[in-house]
């Protein structure tokens, strides 16, 4: 059975998420700060019919990230898709003219070089097996730069960056990397920025594939 990972697991997209995929016959791994949290996400997808297992670890701490990754493998199956969708922190969304060197510490380490340690990590595997997918969720700071949130807007922006260069180098080999772009907050009665619509988004982007970027609503 092939693995569906997700890095930043919560109760809103993540869950839909992981159980879009699950609904599809994959394992999920849940992976969060709190075990105790993902545990409660895992027995939720049980529920379900779900098989599905959750890892705690910081995504900003690199060799907790390697060793979630590492045990879904092995307890789950290989990883065949990754979702890197954490929420960012309220301190990473600081006005432009406020923020400091060391107030980017944090979401360059969460957008740019936790995105990095994971994918290095898994992708030997889809490289081996000749497919797989590697999704991107960012808000629309990651497109259009927002001095009230300045933190996000520059992290965002190199994530992003990551994600088209991966795209592009890794097609030719059967791997598809993609960004879900959704503008303003998910839910708060937009139908198309409700969970369920943007984890079918998601798995439609695995599905089909195509181009780097997807912005719900456009």
């Amino acid at each position: 059975m092939s693995t569906f990972a997700i890095i930043g697991a919560g109760p809103g997209l993540g869950q839909a998420t992981a159980r879009r995929f699950g609904r599809e016959g994959f394992s999920v791994a849940l992976i969060s700060r709190t075990q105790a949290h993902v545990d409660a996400l895992a027995d939720e997808l049980a529920d379900d019919g779900i098989t599905a297992r959750g890892y705690a670890a910081d995504a900003r701490d690199p060799e907790a990230l390697r060793a979630a990754l590492d045990a879904a493998a092995a307890e789950l199956g290989p990883i065949e898709v990754l979702q890197y969708s954490p929420v960012p922190a309220k301190e990473f969304m600081k006005p432009v003219l406020e923020t400091t060197a060391e107030d980017l510490r944090g979401p360059l380490e969460q957008s740019v070089l936790a995105p990095v340690t994971a994918v290095q990590h898994v992708l030997p595997g889809l490289r081996e097996a000749g497919r797989g997918t590697i999704l991107l969720v960012n808000g629309s700071s990651a497109v259009t730069p927002n001095g009230s949130v300045t933190g996000t807007s520059i992290a965002f922006a190199g994530e992003s960056a990551y994600g088209q260069m991966l795209h592009d180098a890794l097609a030719p080999e059967g791997i598809h990397v993609a960004q879900l772009i959704i503008p303003r907050s998910i839910g708060g009665g937009e139908p198309d920025h409700e969970p369920d619509a943007l984890a079918e988004r998601l798995f439609t982007l695995h599905r089909d594939r195509g181009a780097f970027r997807t912005t719900v609503g456009a």
